[in-house]
């Protein structure tokens, strides 16, 4: 949640009042966005839900961040040192709203007061994304698969309640959490037989 900012409200005044912005649909499986060595995107994802995706030299797809309503991505908060290394794929269909940094200072040629706003707004933008990407690292850093699991179990629990499902297939969130599958799988069958969760394909639901 962004400080002393109704993000909704944000996102309408600026695509309303900016010239400088741009407000996109994507289809299911569509690319949003590439990250660009020296562009500054930041987009804001209005409506529905997409991964940030890596592929690696043998192919493989993997995924490094999801987003959802108001999630906040971009080539400003990521050090890209060569074109394509991230993707933003669309999950289901999207509305997505694209701006450049580097226009943060610089005047609309309508002169819109809106644009203003920003500069005083853009902080709290840039600390609720800290604040998502430090929680990530805290993830990882967690030594066994079963802390991860139930470390990320419990940042969904906190946005959604004890009941959520997964936003990713099993592959995919073994990637997430950077763990082997087979024994992602086996901990997931232990979790459920020591009564920590209820799973039904991916819905999870807390008993503790």
């Amino acid at each position: 949640m962004i400080n002393n900012l109704d993000i909704s409200n944000f996102i309408e005044d600026f695509s309303n009042s900016c010239s400088k912005v741009q407000i996109k649909d994507f289809n299911k499986g569509e690319t949003i966005t590439t990250f660009l060595v020296n562009r500054n995107q930041f987009c804001i994802l209005i409506s529905g839900t997409a991964d940030l995706v890596r592929y690696d030299y043998n192919g493989n797809r993997i995924v490094t961040e999801h987003f959802s309503n108001n999630s906040i991505f971009g080539e400003i908060f990521y050090q890209i040192n060569t074109n394509s290394e991230f993707l933003v794929e669309a999950k289901e269909k999207c509305k997505v709203l694209l701006f450049s940094y580097d226009d943060i200072n610089e005047k609309c040629k309508s002169n819109c007061s809106f644009h203003k706003k920003l500069v005083s707004y853009f902080p709290n933008l840039v600390i609720t994304k800290i604040t998502d990407l430090t929680s990530r690292i805290e993830l990882l850093s967690r030594r066994s698969t079963r802390d991860k699991l139930l470390g990320y179990f419990n940042l969904l629990s906190k946005q959604k309640g004890k009941t959520f499902t997964l936003p990713f297939s099993i592959t995919e969130l073994a990637n997430y959490l950077a763990v082997d599958r087979s024994s992602m799988t086996r901990e997931l069958s232990t979790l459920k037989k020591e009564n920590f969760i209820k799973q039904d394909r991916n819905k999870i639901t807390l008993l503790y």
